[in-house]
Formats: C-alpha cells, sequence, structure tokens
C-alpha cells in the first residue's frame, strides 16, 4: 500500500508538519488552567508542561519506530491491528469516531467562539457563544465536505499564523518581564498555596490537550524520503520544538501581567497579557491570530471526525459498512461518514454545555470531555507497545526496551494523573464510555451476524 505514495517529504519538512499539526488552540485555553491548578506556582507549572512534554516526546518516539516496521500503516488504529489485533482495532477505531475526535472537536468549536466572545465583549456561557459555537462546527463540517482541497490549505496556511503570537508573546513578554522584574516576581510569588502532588497531577492532564495531535502525524510515514530515518528524528524534533515553544510561551505570559490576575481574568487573560506588551490595537491583532490558530486547529480535528467511522467501515465493520465506506466521487470524500461524524460532535458539544457550562444537566455523568478521553487515548497505547515489543524481537535494546518502557510509565502516569485530578467524575466518564463502547459491542456482532448470514 505505501508504494501508492509519492516520496515527497524531506526531513524538514516533516517536522515542519509535526509541528503545524500539534500547535493550535490547546496552549492559549489550558496556559491558565495550569496557572489556577498550580496556584499561580509558576516554577510548578513549568514542571507540568515539561512532564507532559516528555510523556508526548517519548510517546512520538516509540510510535516512529512503529510506523517505520510498518510501512504500509495511516494511522493508530492500524498499529493496533498490526500489533494486537482486528477486534482491538475495531474497539479502538470506535472510540476514536464516537468518542475521541468529537469530543475535541466539540470543545474546540466552543474555544474557538470563546475567543471570538472575547473579542466582542459576549458571555461565553451564554446563547452568544453557544451560537457561535453551533455554526463553526457546521461551517468547519461544511469546508471539509465540500471542499477537502480549500480546508487542506486552510490547515497549512494557519500553520504559521499559530506560531506568529506564541514567538512573540515567548520573546517579547521575557524580555519586558525581566526587565521591569515581572518575570521574577511572578516566580517567586504563588497565588495560593496549593497540595503539591494533586497541582502537578491536575496541570499535567491540562497540558495533554495542549499536546494531543502528534499521532496523526505517524500518518506521513509513507510519504516521507528515507522514511525509517527521517521520521523518528522528525517526530522526536517536532516534540521537542513544540515543548519549547509552548514552555517559552508560558515563561513569557508571566513577563506581561501578574499570575493573579491572569488567573482572576479567565478567558480574557490572554488578550489583557497581548494588549499590555502591544498596545491596546496590537493586542488585538494578535488575539485575532489566536482565534485563527483554533479555527486552524479546528479544521484539522473536524477533519478527522469526517472519517471517524470511515475507518471503522472500510474494514467492514461497524454499523453499515457499505453506506459508511462510501466514496463521493466529485469530492472524493466518505460523506455519509462526515454527516455521522457532524452528528456526532454536535451531540458531545450540547454534552460539553451541558455539563461545563450550566449547572450540570448530566448530574453524576458529567465529565471534563476535554480531557478525560484524551487519558482513555493514552490508555489503549499501552498494550499496542507491549506486543509491539514482543512481536519485535530483532529491535536493538533501546528502541525495544528503553523507549517503550519510558513510554508504558508515561502513559500509566498520564492515567494516574487523570484519577487524582477528576476523582469522581472519571467514574462518570467510565460509565459514558461504556455505553459508548456497548454500542460498539452491538454493531459488530450484528453486522459479524449478518455476515454470516450472507455466507
Amino acid at each position: 500500500m505505501s508504494g501508492n505514495f509519492e516520496k515527497k517529504y524531506g526531513l524538514f519538512t516533516a517536522i515542519a508538519m509535526v509541528v503545524g499539526i500539534v500547535i493550535g488552540s490547546g496552549v492559549f485555553f489550558k496556559a491558565e488552567k495550569v496557572l489556577n491548578a498550580t496556584g499561580g506556582n509558576l516554577p510548578l507549572g513549568i514542571i507540568a508542561w515539561a512532564v507532559g512534554a516528555l510523556i508526548m516526546i517519548c510517546c512520538a518516539y516509540t510510535f516512529s519506530v512503529m510506523a517505520t516496521r510498518y510501512a504500509h500503516v495511516s494511522g493508530v488504529v492500524d498499529y493496533a491491528e498490526n500489533t494486537v489485533g482486528k477486534k482491538y482495532a475495531y474497539y479502538l477505531g470506535w472510540f476514536l469516531a464516537t468518542i475521541y475526535y468529537p469530543c475535541l472537536t466539540s470543545v474546540l468549536s466552543w474555544v474557538s467562539a470563546r475567543y471570538i466572545c472575547v473579542l466582542f465583549g459576549f458571555s461565553i456561557t451564554g446563547g452568544e457563544c453557544m451560537v457561535i459555537a453551533g455554526f463553526l462546527l457546521v461551517a468547519s463540517y461544511s469546508l471539509n465536505a465540500l471542499s477537502p482541497v480549500l480546508a487542506g490549505k486552510l490547515q497549512v496556511s494557519t500553520t504559521i499564523i499559530k506560531l506568529v503570537p506564541l514567538l512573540l508573546m515567548a520573546v517579547i513578554g521575557t524580555i519586558k518581564g525581566i526587565s521591569d522584574g515581572m518575570t521574577v516576581y511572578n516566580f517567586t510569588t504563588a497565588v495560593v498555596e496549593v497540595e503539591g502532588k494533586y497541582a502537578l497531577f491536575t496541570a499535567v492532564v491540562a497540558t495533554a490537550f495542549a499536546y494531543e495531535g502528534w499521532i496523526i502525524a505517524t500518518s506521513i510515514n509513507a510519504e516521507i524520503k528515507n522514511a525509517k530515518k527521517n521520521l523518528p528524528i522528525a517526530l522526536v524534533a517536532g516534540t521537542f520544538i513544540i515543548a519549547c515553544v509552548y514552555i517559552s510561551y508560558y515563561i513569557g505570559l508571566a513577563g506581561t501581567v501578574e499570575n493573579a490576575v491572569l488567573m482572576s481574568e479567565g478567558e480574557a487573560g490572554i488578550k489583557i497579557a497581548f494588549e499590555s506588551i502591544f498596545s491596546s490595537m496590537g493586542g488585538v491583532i494578535l488575539f485575532v491570530f489566536v482565534i485563527i490558530s483554533c479555527l486552524g486547529t479546528l479544521n484539522g480535528l473536524m477533519l478527522a471526525s469526517t472519517r471517524g467511522i470511515y475507518a471503522v467501515a472500510v474494514r467492514n465493520e461497524g454499523p453499515h459498512p457499505a453506506k459508511f465506506s462510501q466514496m463521493d466521487k466529485t469530492t472524493n470524500m466518505p460523506n455519509n461518514s462526515a454527516v455521522f461524524g457532524v452528528l456526532i460532535c454536535a451531540w458531545w458539544l450540547l454534552y460539553f454545555y451541558g455539563s461545563n457550562l450550566t449547572d450540570t444537566w448530566f448530574g453524576f455523568l458529567t465529565f471534563d470531555s476535554s480531557e478525560l478521553p484524551i487519558i482513555t487515548i493514552y490508555a489503549s497505547y499501552i498494550p499496542i507497545v507491549i506486543m509491539f515489543v514482543i512481536k519485535n524481537k530483532d529491535l536493538n535494546a533501546f528502541n525495544r526496551f528503553v523507549m517503550p518502557l519510558l513510554t508504558v510509565a508515561g502513559c500509566v502516569f498520564m492515567v494516574i494523573a487523570a484519577i487524582f485530578a477528576h476523582r469522581i467524575a472519571v467514574v462518570g466518564y467510565l460509565i459514558v464510555f461504556c455505553i459508548f463502547m456497548a454500542a460498539g459491542v452491538y454493531f459488530r456482532n450484528k453486522n459479524k451476524q449478518g455476515n454470516e448470514l450472507n455466507d
């Protein structure tokens, strides 16, 4: 299958693609949560960003080695099929299609709407924000379904725009903070005293949202020149660059205003920080760049959501495989899969609103859909990595034992951190998770029985 792709990406292009895929809205959205989780303790916040980055880098390296072994693969579902088996791959694909991608996509539509509301002075929990979020969700779906080529160009063009506010804040914010003492003040002054262990766990889980997306980059392995050498370098170098940019941005942010201000102002804190060093007009312009960055990330996640059930259907699994694996001859898009994807995203947007922005419509089943699904994906990596080690005895010790061991340890840490950070909400999430997975079991068994009758 890999022979169908032209080897067109060199090392530097591959690194740029990794950076572009991962960097997005998360660092803006979660920087304030890390501050609040750590009580404004800047060193502890930096440790949280560093731990999240280390886990991402270890996972990215291990999966890059996996990708070079399976040159025909196109994503984590295929890795699961080659290592653990078809049944595990199906359930992982079902989880991605019905929970993981739609949860992140719906949250991104709200995050994008949130910053638009900050720009125009609307409430982030009111009807205005949710109307805008719904519109952005539909607009992103329409762009991907009707013009995939244009959607791809948008994804490329927003990559540079994403880096502009991050790098400017990292450099100028740090210079300003060092010159006027704001950085030293924020480094040495905690706003609220918090318990270190729980604060660190909560903060690291928050960074997972910002670092998520690296796994998508492994799908380009068949199009990279000398992939066995260049893909591991691209993934490790790309994720290392991302970590440096994020941590530098976080430090630069601390050089603008007191952490107490950023924590108390919530969603408007980022806008205040930019305006404090780039003037009111300059701050607004850069804040618009932040919004464009969010929209670019939303577009990329919607791209994945529209193809989620398709990845299951092409394996002749799930509900109505023939229908959801159908491709439109004009747009080369799986339109039925795309419709399914946007409907699931709409449901999760409704859930996010009722669970996080109201007096909890869902009672005990309330949880943060921007974080807990990410932790589930880390848990799902563990059997994939273990079986990869068992099946590939010819790997050198570093690739077979050292990095996989660090990867599994990082994944386990994420799971434990989520339990400490979200506590009883984890149970609510697991109940919802089991309901969706039970539906997956039903459709798999129904489809299997249908195939047996046809035989």
